[in-house]
């Protein structure tokens, strides 16, 4: 039997799709005894013709205060105590997760992030998951109110 933790791998987009991947994640963790790797991805956007120029430190920053901030108010709701590694990934989203996902036991993502149309049954991200990732892929969906 192996004495290595359960890894699992969230989709955080600031998005309340996201937002509820991300709390099912960290109750399934502090249920499994699981970690948790939050993961939050930005690309560059494609222009046509001349664009303003983007200071990747700038993203990543502000990449790292939207991960940092989602999974602190996550956590202090939850009140759980998990362990929890944050990740910023420079890369389109589906990428940044299945790469992560690689040596994960389970990937979590949110059914809609940021896009898409409304109302959609899957946002491209977490179609794209369910269909090339790794391991195991539970898709949440956004509570509705």
């Amino acid at each position: 039997m192996s004495t290595e933790r359960e890894r699992v791998v969230v989709g955080v987009d600031g998005s309340p799709g996201a937002a509820e991947a991300l709390a099912w994640a960290l109750r399934y963790a502090s249920n499994s005894g699981a970690t948790v790797t939050a993961l939050i991805a930005w690309a560059h956007p494609t222009y046509y013709g001349l664009g303003a120029p983007i200071l990747e430190e700038d993203v990543d920053e502000q990449a790292e205060q939207r991960l940092s901030k989602a999974v602190t108010d996550a956590v202090n709701q939850l009140g759980v105590d998990v362990d929890v590694q944050q990740r910023v990934a420079r890369g389109l989203p589906a990428r940044a997760l299945l790469d992560a996902a690689a040596d994960a036991d389970l990937l979590v993502v949110g059914s809609r992030g940021h896009g898409g149309f409304t109302g959609a049954l899957l946002g491209s991200v977490s179609q794209h998951c369910v269909h090339h990732a790794p391991c195991p892929v539970v898709v949440v969906r956004e509570r509705s109110e």
